[in-house]
């Protein structure tokens, strides 16, 4: 999938000679607090409702806006993934998408990458997760795959970030609700689980309340 296949429902189009005021009014009546300024198919910039705000000649068309200069957007063959990074470093609800000549295509939004992430990363799939804490130097894959295949447990998702300490943490959405016993595989190889989500396994304490009347029974 590329970023041009989440290009959202038409989102409404600033146009240079449109004033400030024009623009704020196309703000609040879509309820959107940024839109793409286009003429000609070809991409200009991106306004924010808040450089609008900040601006004090609003009567005046957008052209003579410094703000203007403000061109976020990424290409329409690329991966989702950028997007992803581009709108969070810079806190955008709308993204513009392009061609390679500049040509605006549409416009990625918030919620469409939330829902990219949501139908394409495990998340919505039922399952566990499961967060192993890890030195830099000890990560691979490959061994923890193996441990979790040795338990027939399938794993979804993957994500890797460096905490406050230094470490890995590495989360892993699972096929399989109940966790326990991988959390145990993990821990004989001297893994350090830092913390588990999933469905307890109960079958320990029932066994056990079973022997416990049976032996009650037999007395």
């Amino acid at each position: 999938m590329n970023t041009e296949q989440l290009i959202a429902n038409p989102i409404p189009l600033l146009q240079p000679e449109f004033t400030g005021n024009q623009a704020l009014a196309i703000m609040e009546e879509n309820n959107i607090d940024q839109l793409p300024v286009v003429t000609d198919d070809t991409y200009i910039g991106l306004v924010r409702e808040n450089d609008l705000l900040d601006w004090t000649h609003t009567d005046e068309p957008l052209s003579r806006a410094e703000f203007l200069n403000f061109k976020p957007a990424v290409l329409g063959s690329g991966h989702p993934f950028e997007a992803l990074r581009m709108a969070h470093d810079l806190d955008l609800s709308v993204l513009p998408v392009v061609d390679r000549d500049h040509k605006y295509l549409g416009a990625v939004t918030h919620s469409g990458l939330l829902k990219y992430i949501t139908e394409n990363s495990g998340i919505s799939s039922p399952g566990g997760i499961l967060v192993l804490e890890i030195a830099p130097r000890d990560y691979t894959l490959v061994a923890i795959a193996r441990i979790c295949e040795n338990e027939d447990v399938m794993i979804m998702n993957t994500m890797v970030h460096t905490n406050d300490k230094g470490m890995l943490e590495v989360t892993l959405k699972l096929n399989r609700s109940s966790v326990e016993a991988l959390v145990s595989s993990f821990e004989r190889y001297n893994y350090h689980v830092k913390e588990y989500f999933g469905e307890e396994n109960h079958d320990d304490d029932i066994a056990g309340k079973y022997n416990l009347l049976m032996n009650y029974i037999n007395m």
